[in-house]
């Protein structure tokens, strides 16, 4: 019956339906995250970790737990999501997001049903036990699979199919950001590393809208970030490039890192499956005993970055600065071990955190440099433009990640900095992409040549 109405009226209705599952789908989700973080990281290890502004409870206390427990934690919480993952589906495995767009250009918008509740467990398992990565990479494979079996219960056509699951993954990643917006565009452009699909816009809007008002009448509608206060000052715009480019640089490197641990030395190391999450996981462990900063997703300590609250953190002498920027370097390290040893998580988030600490970093060396133009509360200004810009180009969603700017600090302040930084990064960054599923352009795309 839905197939067979005109075409914006069909999509209208379609968006709503997946609206709604993406929006419960996103719930379960973030509510299993948060049963596995309180099992693994408070009830056994007895840490408090910072949380941000858009998350209850709210509150930037840090408490150090059994910090020689943590590799075992770590390393158990990779047996038990590999085990999952190997076991009954092994596409379910890494980072989620690249999996969906792989299912839209490569096999016919189908991801099977059980992806969906194995991505779900073994992402919260692999995040809420001290693995580096991050939510909104899951929740996009989460919503995408729920879209692909809401598809095939409908008896849509294998485009509209194909539609509908791209459409599922941005109104996840929209949702459990609550930047709905951002979600809808980024539906349409994380299939390309330079293009959009521009009929996945309209029903992507609908789609992210319903998942937003779902997902925030039970979490909340602050944004993550909370509100922005600071006033733009454009002589700053040329201090902000600097940071997109140093931000595309990077951003390369990050995702040539990632792929050389995903790609090489974990796919050639003579281990058995299973035991390769153990060790990525235990290394991350390893390295989370000395930085706590690393472990999880990290938006609480982003979250301090932006408020100027540095006294929380153990810098163990050494000057912000290098600090920030070692932050940043060490997180490329292990969400390259969590994620690539075949962990579940995302790489959205961990993109943040890099770009995040790494404008940070910069920042403070600006507020040095040039402390009249620079204050030391427009730090938090360069770590926002800089998480940002750095998935813009990392993630090749340059237009996405800029209308999330504004959603994220519910201020149009950064705007101009940010789309700035954010082209300057993108094209220093060129073709390099995180999500190796992505093609250039949709004639690059098998779907083109098979409609053609």
């Amino acid at each position: 019956l839905i197939s067979k109405q005109r075409h914006f009226l069909k999509w209208f209705i379609l968006g709503i339906i997946n609206g709604v599952v993406s929006g419960l789908g996103a719930l379960f989700f973030y509510y299993s995250l948060k049963l596995c973080e309180f099992i693994f990281t408070v009830k056994i290890l007895g840490y408090h970790f910072p949380s941000p502004v858009g998350e209850k409870p709210n509150d930037l206390f840090f408490k150090q737990g059994l910090v020689y427990l943590l590799p075992i934690i770590t390393a158990i919480g990779g047996l038990i999501a590999g085990f999952i993952v190997f076991k009954w589906a092994p596409e379910a495995e890494g980072h989620g997001t690249d999996a969906a767009i792989d299912a839209y250009h490569n096999k016919r918008g189908i991801i099977r049903d059980r992806v969906i509740f194995i991505k779900t467990i073994a992402s919260a398992i692999t995040i809420g036990s001290g693995g580096s990565a991050g939510r909104e990479g899951p929740t996009a494979l989460i919503s995408a699979g729920i879209s692909s079996w809401l598809a095939r219960l409908l008896g849509l056509s294998e485009r509209d199919r194909e539609r509908i699951l791209a459409v599922g993954m941005g109104a996840g990643i929209g949702t459990i950001f609550k930047a709905p917006i951002g979600g809808a565009i980024l539906a349409a452009e994380i299939l390309y590393k330079a293009d959009l699909q521009a009929d996945i816009i309209f029903p992507g809007l609908v789609a992210s809208a319903i998942g937003y008002s779902i997902f925030g009448s039970i979490v909340g509608f602050t944004p993550v970030f909370g509100f922005y206060q600071q006033q733009f000052d454009p002589l700053r715009l040329p201090l902000y490039v600097i940071l997109g480019v140093v931000c595309g640089i990077v951003g390369v490197i990050y995702a040539k890192t990632f792929y050389y641990f995903k790609d090489n030395f974990f796919k050639n190391l003579k281990l058995n499956i299973y035991l390769k999450p153990v060790l990525g996981m235990f290394i991350t462990g390893i390295i989370g005993m000395a930085f706590p900063e690393i472990l999880g997703t990290g938006y609480g300590w982003l979250q301090a970055v932006i408020d100027g609250k540095l006294q929380i953190f153990n810098t163990y002498g050494i000057p912000f600065v290098l600090f920030f920027i070692s932050l940043a370097l060490i997180k490329i390290i292990v969400t390259s071990f969590t994620v690539g040893s075949g962990a579940s998580g995302g790489v959205f988030a961990p993109g943040l955190f890099i770009g995040g600490f790494l404008g940070a970093g910069m920042g403070i060396m600006f507020h040095d440099l040039f402390p009249s133009l620079v204050h030391s509360q427009d730090i938090g200004a360069f770590s926002i433009v800089g998480m940002l810009s750095l998935f813009g180009a990392a993630g090749k969603v340059p237009i996405a990640v800029t209308l999330m700017v504004v959603e994220m600090t519910g201020s149009y302040q950064l705007l101009p900095a940010c789309m700035l930084a954010v082209a300057t990064s993108y094209l220093i960054s060129g073709d390099v992409s995180i999500y190796k599923s992505q093609v250039k352009t949709r004639e690059d795309s098998p779907l083109y040549k098979k409609a053609s």
